[in-house]
């Protein structure tokens, strides 16, 4: 064996299990296939309730000193309709964090425990064999072979490849791509996140670091393929879509400037899976997603990979009856942690998609923003990792 442990992905929830699997005393390895800084289609919000993992990580002072101002009220962005009520509280507040800024971040602490970095560094293939697994690896100076014991994927859901945690390269009309641009001089008050209701689509704003205004949303292929028109791009259509349908981002977006190009991805798969299988542990979106609606990735990412990492100390790396048990354990918390927002995630989105069926509800809000408050809870801004 190279290592008794090697996680593929250094977003927040690969990076995440790598530091707590590095501080249990580990060996680890943490595989990335892309050179940092990067940006990513992310709604880069974090709520309070990952403060307890933070501090155990030991990231929470860097965090703290990078991230944007606190987030205090929530609101919806629907047709002409603004509506804000106060953003529930647990502990502190909620902020937001480019991940340019926050995968770094990430890495440097990992890198700090003794966790061995391989960047760039892609893999493409898994093969476990007996006890342990065989990773192989494309990196700029050739191929590289990694075996250990525990083996994490990490990679995300929305990423194809050859791995057999990687999703098949699916497409349909109804798919849900996903949107992110930040922009500079934007409108939206510092302390506030909307939920944007459009046709076809949600998304979200937030300001984080630098002064930047970072806008995530979602949209369905058939919607956005009607929007474009010829020598439109993508985003550029669905920015267009937005200042139309929603009069919170006309006026949040009318001073602004876009910082760079629009980025997409997806589809995405919103979905309870299997946190261990196979002898393969999953963290962040591999374990399962939840509807970006809700803006709670990051923080399920980070909280995930934590709880793997507690699952997993202590125990023999080469003891598979103790490596199944430690994935039934895993498999167990993180259901009991997550699996809520998950459901309540999907009957926001589903709602989201369709003001013309959301109105009734917009109007329950309108009267009563408090509800507002109420959704925000059911999404697990106040349900910290045990």
């Amino acid at each position: 064996m190279t290592h008794d442990a090697i996680v593929i992905g250094a977003g927040p929830g690969g990076a995440s299990a790598a530091i707590g699997l590095a501080r249990a005393g580990l060996r680890v390895a943490l595989v990335e296939r892309s050179e940092f800084p990067r940006r990513k289609v992310c709604g880069e919000f974090m709520s309070a309730a990952s403060r307890p993992a933070l501090d155990a990580l030991g990231v929470a002072a860097k965090w703290d000193a990078a991230a944007g101002p606190e987030i205090k009220r929530v609101a919806l962005f629907m047709g002409e309709r603004v509506v804000t009520a106060p953003m529930p509280v647990s502990g502190g507040h909620g902020r937001g964090l480019g991940r340019d800024v926050l995968d770094g971040l990430l890495v440097t602490q990992a890198r700090r425990c003794g966790v061995e970095i391989l960047q760039p560094c892609r893999a493409t293939g898994m093969v476990r064999e007996a006890s342990w697994h065989r990773v192989t690896l494309v990196a700029p100076q050739g191929t590289v072979t990694l075996a250990a014991p525990i083996l994490v994927a990490a990679h995300g859901s929305w990423e194809r490849g050859p791995l057999p945690t990687q999703a098949p390269k699916l497409q349909g009309p109804g798919d849900l791509l996903g949107f992110k641009a930040h922009f500079h001089g934007g409108a939206l008050d510092a302390d506030l996140m909307p939920l944007l209701s459009f046709p076809g689509g949600y998304g979200g704003m937030v300001q984080v670091d630098g002064g930047r205004l970072s806008l995530s949303c979602c949209v369905r292929r058939d919607v956005l393929m009607r929007l474009r028109q010829p020598g439109d791009t993508a985003g550029e259509a669905l920015q267009a879509h937005l200042m139309r349908s929603c009069r919170g981002v006309r006026e949040a977006l009318g001073p602004a400037t876009r910082d760079g190009p629009w980025l997409a991805a997806g589809p995405i798969r919103p979905a309870l899976r299997p946190c261990y299988a196979d002898g393969i542990y999953r963290v962040g979106n591999l374990a399962g997603e939840a509807h970006p609606v809700i803006a709670e990735g990051i923080s399920m990412a980070i909280q995930s990979g934590w709880l793997l990492s507690r699952a997993l100390t202590g125990l023999d790396p080469t003891d598979a009856r103790a490596r199944d048990a430690a994935g039934a354990s895993y498999h167990a918390a993180w259901r009991r942690q997550f699996s809520t927002r998950i459901r309540a995630a999907n009957a926001f989105a589903n709602l989201a998609m369709r003001p013309e069926r959301f109105a009734g509800l917009g109007r329950v809000i309108a009267a009563v923003p408090a509800t507002l408050t109420l959704g925000a809870r059911l999404s697990g801004k106040v349900k910290p990792v045990c």
